[in-house]
């Protein structure tokens, strides 16, 4: 038994200041439901994945899916928190307890409001994902600034290569009706620093990092029983969770080895290279992140994958294009929603229903999320029912 993804749903990134935790984790729910052809009443387990850490009031919100209709009334409900991951965390559960036969219908969210807080507030909240004991004083930026630069020192100045991979996922965002950040910006504007673009955490300026956003996303999953009902269903051949040791102390920055383990299993499972896939989504934070991704997937030697860039591989109408979406860059990364959101879209692109961002003939998709500095992360194998 194995779960298959047969509906979704996925509001706009971006400032939301008119909508509450609840409108947005409802909305989106509605939409999934509707997607799917079902009725509330027809969900048996709820899977809600929010970071929070104090962004919002609602420390307990695992059931605010339950004010979509009154029929999902004593519907288990849990929320699932792994930073960043947490929306991943959210589908895999989902997963397993369809895979272990405890639910047949599952509603999958992911939601986060940030923009209750101010940007300092913001910075704190995510800080609560390192590790208090040694990073406490160090934000996010902070911490991705240590990864660029380290990779700096090992192979030389990559800035060019960071602005090159902000460009290409806001260049992506245009097409994306979703994306927070829909701006036509040269490469002249990520590559410099000025008032507008200042140094952040050096080597990373404010355009390496992905903006603050709310939004929401959600699924409906199904057992295989009941896929044949519904006209999409989207299987996973692969989905590999690891987690690494939170302390940065612990781990070599350069090595990346939570999220290159992730895709190994992922890949060994599905029995395919890099090479076979057709597109990725994967966990921009900060351009930095995607850069050193390009390598830990395979796609590239250590230090060498600017050449992606420069050859065109990863670019929309590369070979294997990753973040079409626009990415966390410039789709938004409203943190316990992410995870879901790259999970839709992934079938969206399975399904040739992605619109401005589809990738002719897409028959295998990457998913990879990962939350902290590559602590939590999740590496899935998606392609459409036989």
């Amino acid at each position: 038994m194995d779960a298959k993804i047969v509906g979704w749903g996925h509001t706009p990134f971006g400032k939301h200041e008119d909508k509450t935790i609840e409108d947005l984790i409802i909305t989106a729910a509605k939409e999934a439901i509707d997607h799917a052809g079902l009725e509330p009443s027809d969900i048996d387990s709820i899977w809600l994945g929010h970071f929070n850490s104090g962004m919002v009031p609602d420390g307990f919100a695992s059931s605010l899916a339950l004010n979509l209709d009154d029929s999902l009334r004593f519907t288990p409900a849990t929320r699932l928190e792994n930073a960043c991951a947490s929306g991943s965390a959210a589908v895999y559960s989902a997963r397993n307890a369809i895979k272990a036969g405890s639910s047949k219908v599952a509603l999958v969210i992911g939601a986060e409001k940030m923009t209750e807080l101010d940007t300092a507030g913001v910075t704190k909240a995510l800080a609560g994902a390192s590790y208090q004991k040694e990073e406490a004083d160090l934000s996010f930026p902070a911490i991705f600034g240590k990864f660029a630069a380290a990779y700096f020192n090992a192979h030389g100045d990559s800035s060019e290569t960071l602005a090159r991979i902000a460009e290409k996922n806001h260049r992506n965002a245009l097409n994306n009706p979703l994306a927070h950040i829909r701006k036509d910006l040269d490469f002249d504007f990520f590559n410099t620093v000025t008032n507008k673009n200042p140094l952040i955490a050096p080597p990373l300026r404010l355009t390496d990092c992905s903006p603050i956003s709310d939004g929401a996303a959600a699924l409906i999953m199904v057992s295989d029983d009941r896929a044949a009902d519904f006209d999409n269903a989207i299987a996973f051949r692969a989905a590999a969770h690891i987690n690494d040791f939170l302390p940065m102390s612990k781990r070599d920055p350069l090595k990346f080895e939570g999220p290159k383990t992730a895709f190994a299993n992922a890949f060994s499972e599905a029995g395919i290279s890099v090479n076979d896939l057709d597109f990725a989504e994967v966990h921009d934070c900060f351009t930095i992140a995607e850069l050193m991704i390009y390598e830990a997937m395979g796609l590239a030697e250590p230090g060498k994958g600017a050449n992606l860039i420069k050859e065109g591989t990863v670019m929309a109408d590369g070979r294997l294009p990753i973040n079409i979406s626009g990415g966390l860059k410039a789709k938004g990364h409203p943190v316990g929603a992410t995870g879901v959101s790259m999970h839709v879209l992934a079938a969206m692109q399975l399904t040739g229903t992605a619109g401005g961002i589809q990738k002719e003939g897409a028959e295998l998709g990457c998913v990879f999320n990962m939350g902290g500095s590559g602590v939590a992360n999740y590496c899935s194998i998606l392609e459409k029912a036989s």
